[in-house]
């Protein structure tokens, strides 16, 4: 936004220096030299900006002076004419900008259905929606930061990202909460998001809430406020340290996969639909899908890994796999 400001602004201040060095220069030469530097360029803003001050250079009988005074004052409240302008244009034209960007974003959230929405764009959120957008989600971010927020939108311009407290209900009802599939309390407040788990539980039942937790005391506030999981920051890192020592092969198998911009790998859930009830993983026509691979199903909590091929599957049980994000969504379309 500031490089745009200066780009606009640059001819006109150019010119406004061209006139106040010219009127300088030409207001030393009309005056014989007899007047100092700061006396001339005093002359040359008196004229452009015809305050009406008195004149400190004579002009009374100074026919060629008079004549480079009023070339001045009518090439200076030119270009002073044109800053103006320019710069209301730049007003009117960034609000114009903010109206419909707003208007086009509310637009956007209506269509969306089965998003998800970033509670917070610190440390943990920018992570969350980066995830997401990568693997080709659709989310809403909300902080209550507009420098973020701005930030957000320039690194990625078709995300939706919304400038408020994530903990009051109007401003998750502009998030799309009602038809959303989840929703990520993530900011570096726990009371805050308990509040979030708690508000969105209200307004959508059945949106899953995963809540971050700075304080392993506040874990079972937040269950009981409806988050469905909680993150408990501490648990993680010790869990990340101990399988950094014990396993780090598998670390850096996850690492590898997970910063692979060309693969673009994930570990993601697909839910089979009631047309594969009943029928073998043998029968699903997986060997179409060449980056593939199924790790684990589950049905109602219980587990089965690396399935073999004559694994019956049920309605309503999800499939473990790794994939990529292009193949995961013809995945979704093929098995639900």
């Amino acid at each position: 936004m500031t490089r745009e400001i200066l780009r606009k602004f640059r001819i006109p201040l150019l010119l406004l220096f061209i006139v106040l060095l010219s009127g300088t220069a030409g207001y030393w030469v009309v005056g014989g030299g007899k007047y100092t530097l700061l006396d001339c360029l005093y002359m040359t803003v008196i004229t452009i900006l015809t305050i009406g001050y008195g004149e400190i250079i004579d002009l009374t009988n100074n026919s060629w002076g008079r004549l480079f005074t009023i070339i001045i004052a009518f090439t200076g409240i030119g270009t002073a004419t044109y800053i103006i302008s320019t710069f209301t244009a730049l007003i009117v034209e960034g609000q114009l900008k903010e109206t419909f960007k707003k208007r086009r974003m509310e637009k956007n959230i209506k269509k969306l259905s089965e998003h998800y929405i970033v509670c917070g764009a610190g440390r943990v959120g920018s992570v969350i929606f980066n995830e997401l957008y990568s693997t080709g989600r659709n989310c809403v971010v909300i902080d209550r930061d507009e420098e973020i927020i701005q930030i957000i939108l320039e690194k990625y311009p078709d995300l939706i990202a919304i400038a408020g407290d994530a903990d009051l209900e109007e401003v998750l009802d502009k998030a799309g909460v009602k038809s959303a599939a989840g929703i990520f309390a993530a900011t570096g407040d726990d009371n805050q998001n308990l509040v979030i788990s708690l508000t969105a539980k209200y307004i959508n039942p059945n949106i899953r809430v995963v809540a971050r937790c700075l304080e392993a005391a506040n874990q079972q506030k937040m269950r009981k406020a409806g988050a469905d999981t909680v993150i408990t920051e501490n648990y993680i890192a010790g869990m990340r340290m101990a399988s950094e020592m014990i396993r780090p092969a598998v670390v850096s198998f996850l690492d590898k996969m997970l910063a692979d911009k060309d693969k673009n790998l994930r570990v993601e859930e697909i839910t089979v639909g009631s047309k594969f009830s009943g029928k073998k993983i043998a029968e699903i026509e997986m060997d179409k899908f060449n980056d593939t691979l199924i790790l684990a199903v589950t049905h109602e909590n219980n587990w089965t890994y690396s399935p073999k091929g004559d694994f019956k599957l049920n309605d309503g049980s999800s499939i473990v796999v790794i994939t990529t994000p292009a193949e995961r969504e013809k995945l979704l379309q093929h098995l639900k």
